[in-house]
């Protein structure tokens, strides 16, 4: 199982061995494959985007009877998006971004990054 998650201290191997005791929380946690998302990026919005359009483009209002079903029409699904090699066009400016969270009223170091 594939997790994407945010780098909070909570989403740890750590927190299930407390949670679970520790022999449980270590074999619950070799079933997941992790990926972290970038501490300081917005990696909601990609991911719901995804999901959004699965669900809409994917699905639609049907009902899907089966897990074959739905893994099939996943898979052409993906097979599409990825032929078409939609992007995300992104709106919301560094100058918006900087007006909404009132950047130039904070001192920073500046990143060499």
């Amino acid at each position: 199982m594939h997790l994407v998650m945010d780098n909070l201290n909570t989403h740890r191997q750590n927190s299930l061995c407390t949670a679970f005791g520790d022999d449980a929380g270590r074999e619950l946690w070799s079933r997941f494959t992790v990926h972290y998302t970038p501490k300081h990026g917005s990696w909601l919005n990609p991911a719901e985007n995804e999901a959004s359009l699965w669900s809409r483009e994917c699905l639609g209002r049907l009902r899907i009877g089966s897990l074959s079903e739905l893994r099939r029409r996943t898979s052409l699904w993906n097979k599409d998006a990825h032929r078409r090699r939609r992007k995300i066009t992104w709106r919301f400016t560094k100058e918006q971004a900087r007006a909404v969270f009132r950047i130039s009223q904070i001192t920073t170091s500046r990143s060499e990054h």
